[in-house]
């Protein structure tokens, strides 16, 4: 992926923790911005991707867009931010390629909206020059899964996690103003290697820790 303008990164213990992140980040998004998630099962993606919603002003309901692959949530003319992008919320997961991306037709949004992806690494970095590569982990390992591997992630549990933020392109030269929560930082040099792109972790295997 080449090397980040900055990363920057964070141990939560709560989901609310998870959720205020994603709204500071918010505060610095603008349309055209394209947001890459990753993180193995109930990492807390959809979670994160909550508090986008909400610093964003954007219409709620943000749920895992598992099945439909992508949703929209209009900017509110009321909200905290009238005017600004709308959110579109992706699910690569089961995308098998550039094909079926192209399908999805995304470059007809990215520009008016901020274009969240779970799952993207490896498959959506041609959407635009910049980008904020996200990655969540649970610090415990999860259980494994005793049916077909679904990634809902709409509950998200009070445990610790780790989320990992690394900016490439040249929207993101030099480091913005963010006014992040109360959280815990750690030294991004320790996280371990990340996930491996766009491929979830096998049933059974532990989360990193």
């Amino acid at each position: 992926m080449g090397a980040p303008e900055w990363e920057i990164a964070f141990a939560p213990t709560m989901a609310e923790q998870t959720r205020a992140l994603g709204a500071a980040l918010a505060d610095v998004l603008a349309a055209g911005d394209l947001v890459v998630l990753t993180g193995e099962l109930g990492a807390g993606k959809t979670t994160f991707t909550q508090g986008l919603g909400e610093g964003l002003g954007v219409q709620p309901g943000i749920i895992s867009p598992t099945f439909v692959l992508v949703r929209i949530h209009p900017n509110l003319i009321h909200g905290p931010r009238p005017g600004g992008p709308d959110l579109v919320h992706v699910d690569a997961y089961r995308l098998s390629g550039h094909g079926e991306l192209s399908d999805l037709d995304l470059e007809n949004w990215a520009d008016a909206a901020v274009t969240v992806v779970e799952w993207g690494r490896g498959l959506v970095e041609d959407l635009s020059d910049s980008r904020l590569d996200i990655e969540l982990r649970r610090a415990r390992a999860a259980a494994a899964p005793s049916g077909p591997t679904l990634d809902f992630d709409t509950e998200d549990d009070d445990e610790p996690r780790l989320v990992l933020i690394r900016a490439y392109g040249p929207r993101w030269t030099g480091h913005p103003e963010i006014r992040w929560p109360a959280v815990e930082r750690v030294n991004p040099d320790a996280v371990p290697a990340p996930l491996n792109a766009g491929e979830p972790p096998a049933e059974g295997q532990e989360a990193p820790q």
